[in-house]
């Protein structure tokens, strides 16, 4: 019996954010933190799940900024590589009448050098559940091949694999994007996508159908996440939809990430996907009320309350 000694373990880049803000026209903004694998492991951390996240890093400040964020929030980083011919990832968010938009400055990353070599095999042995994303496998051919090496070692020891297909278009075509993420879905315990990115990746419009075709590829379980609708769980057997938490929301730059760290923090305290989902739209509900990815992530305490006054 191997010690799992981690709930969960995620793979993937971190990239340090720059949020435009209304001050000198336009023209400062607010540095923050952002990647989709890392903002869930930290949403996780902050619910109380043991966390660890493997990624190449620069050796540079903002590597080092990205650091000590984990260490701050509580996530194991003993592994993570430093690359000192590489740059860390940066991002800009930009704002306007139209709603943001995203530059990214991470072509070349050192995450992007990923390699199946590079992977941390002793702590993947040490998890009950591995999360790795579309974006982790998008930044490169070796970082796509380097992710399936991670779920084929955590899944020999009988680790969960989730999986976000996150499709982000700007890092790769879409006629590649497909054939990886439908290769993976099979691969996966947890299939966690997003409504619009699914309806790329299969062609089809509806979620029910959606989740239908999602189990017809392979997924196990499915939580399809829509928005402000909420979300559909299913498990093959039985399709049960989960309501949306209504709040006064200002960014939902992190919400998904946040929905799928605290998703997992319950199903790795034992909580059935229905169960687990229906606390995982409460935290992606806080995520919104903040601005930037990491900053509006909620406590443990913060979801219960929220839990709490809508059931009342």
């Amino acid at each position: 019996m191997h010690d799992k000694s981690f709930d969960i373990v995620a793979i993937g880049e971190a990239m340090v954010e720059f949020n435009q803000t209304g001050d000198l026209g336009g023209r400062t903004y607010l540095q923050g933190f952002g990647g989709d694998t890392s903002n869930a492991v930290i949403a996780a951390s902050r619910q109380g799940a043991r966390c660890a996240y493997f990624t190449r890093l620069g050796d540079d400040d903002f590597g080092r900024m990205l650091l000590d964020l984990w260490q701050r929030e509580g996530v194991t980083t003993d592994t993570v590589a430093v690359d000192a011919s590489a740059p860390t990832g940066i991002y800009f968010v930009c704002h306007d009448h139209s709603g943001h938009s995203f530059s990214y400055l991470r072509a070349g990353s050192a995450a992007s050098r990923m390699q199946p070599a590079d992977l941390p095999a002793a702590l993947l042995r040490r998890t009950k559940i591995l999360h790795v994303s579309g974006i982790s496998q998008a930044i490169s051919l070796s970082a796509t091949e380097a992710i399936a090496h991670a779920i084929r070692l955590a899944g020999e020891v009988g680790a969960l694999i989730a999986y976000d297909p996150n499709l982000r278009l700007k890092l790769w075509p879409l006629a590649l994007a497909r054939e990886v993420i439908l290769a993976t879905i099979p691969l996966c315990d947890h299939f966690l996508p997003s409504l619009d990115d699914v309806q790329l990746v299969s062609g089809l419009t509806a979620p029910e159908d959606i989740v239908a075709w999602c189990h017809r590829i392979g997924a196990k379980t499915v939580v399809l996440k829509l928005g402000r609708h909420g979300s559909l769980v299913s498990d093959g057997r039985r399709c049960v939809a989960v309501a949306a938490h209504p709040v006064d929301a200002v960014d939902a730059t992190g919400a998904g990430d946040c929905f799928d760290g605290s998703y997992l923090a319950q199903v790795a305290k034992g909580a059935d996907p229905v169960t687990a989902a229906r606390w995982a739209s409460a935290a992606a509900a806080l995520a919104t009320t903040g601005f930037g990815a990491v900053d509006p992530l909620p406590t443990s305490e913060q979801v219960h309350r929220l839990v709490e006054r809508r059931s009342a």
